[in-house]
């Protein structure tokens, strides 16, 4: 069956671009492959292969790579001199381990499929797919994502559900070109504010998690799909509260001051404040009051708003509003009337 297969792609000549040899049983790759210098496609899929020839690097003007259904427990090393690869995919199969390695000659990829694994991290090096556009890495063990994945701003779907995650790196925020992000089925209990910087994310995929509350400017994101449904959201249930003194740190009580001289265009504290590395780290961490506008250092008082989202996006049936959170400077603009915010009450 294998030889009349390859026989027939001989006889398209040595420029056959397209070769499939799937769902055979294949234990092992049939030699003579690299004999069509000009294949462009080849399909391995629904084997039972676990390692690859040497030959197969031979095949400079590979585009795409099905080797989905097999039994490999790490991704092959020849694949990294498949220099002109765009398109990868080994799904289904029992990788646990990714060679740092295998990144050096894969420059050119746009989609990785790895969905289906046993794979429990991801080397940093994965920064080297610099033209990576698609990444699926569903049902596998993963428990954290590398932030050196976040330096890849072509990726615009990015697909990690049924793992097992608990955060998500600040610096997702640098995935300029994100549109699609899946984060169903995992244990991730907060959503970082760099997930609000992803101006072109449109499908948004939380749901399965451990989310109370989402981030400050959530409302930022122009999204057109939010899936949430199964997470513990923040509910409208009123509480009583006891209300607690109010009393600053002399540390609070002169960055308060000084935002709110900075705001002069004439106050002498810009200069003063630009020669002092130490205060520009200080200050760096201001918070504004959602309130009266005022800046504060540290958290003084956590809320959060309810926001219905449902007019701008597709969002999970069961969810009529959504919880977001929100900072406030004092006791004084919790007790302002009508603002809409809500205590968060500690168990």
């Amino acid at each position: 069956m294998v030889e009349r297969l390859l026989l027939r792609a001989r006889r398209g000549g040595p420029g056959t671009r397209s070769v499939s040899l799937r769902g055979l049983r294949l234990q092992r790759v049939p030699r003579g492959l690299a004999s069509f210098p000009g294949l462009r496609a080849l399909s391995l899929r629904d084997n039972e292969l676990r390692c690859l020839p040497a030959e197969l690097g031979g095949l400079s003007r590979l585009r795409e790579l099905n080797l989905g259904n097999n039994i490999f427990e790490e991704v092959p090393e020849q694949l990294k001199y498949l220099s002109s690869l765009q398109k990868l995919h080994l799904f289904g199969n029992k990788i646990t381990t990714i060679s740092p390695t295998i990144f050096d000659g894969l420059e050119k990829l746009v989609l990785l499929n790895l969905n289906n694994n046993k794979l429990k991290y991801l080397p940093p090096e994965i920064h080297r797919l610099e033209n990576l556009e698609n990444m699926n890495l569903n049902n596998n063990q993963l428990e954290s994502v590398p932030k050196e994945l976040c330096s890849l701003q072509k990726l615009s779907e990015l697909h990690l559900s049924h793992n097992c995650l608990i955060t998500i790196p600040e610096e997702i925020g640098y995935m300029t070109n994100l549109r699609m992000l899946c984060l169903s089925r995992n244990q991730i209990g907060v959503l970082p504010d760099g997930l609000c910087k992803l101006r072109k994310l449109r499908i948004l995929d939380v749901a399965g998690n451990k989310i109370q509350i989402f981030p400050i400017a959530m409302e930022d994101l122009m999204l057109m799909e939010l899936y949430c449904e199964n997470n513990p959201l923040l509910q409208k249930q009123p509480v009583s509260a006891i209300q607690e003194e109010e009393v600053w740190s002399l540390k609070e009580i002169a960055a308060r001051f000084i935002f709110s001289q900075l705001t002069k265009e004439d106050s002498i504290l810009h200069t003063a404040v630009k020669q002092n590395l130490e205060a520009c780290n200080i200050l760096s961490k201001k918070q504004e009051c959602a309130q009266c506008g005022q800046g504060f250092l540290n958290m003084w008082l956590e809320c959060v708003r309810f926001v219905n989202v449902r007019q701008k996006m597709k969002i999970s049936r069961n969810v009529h509003l959504l919880p977001v959170r929100t900072l406030l400077c004092s006791y004084k603009c919790f007790n302002h009337p009508g603002h809409g915010f809500f205590g968060i009450a500690v168990p």
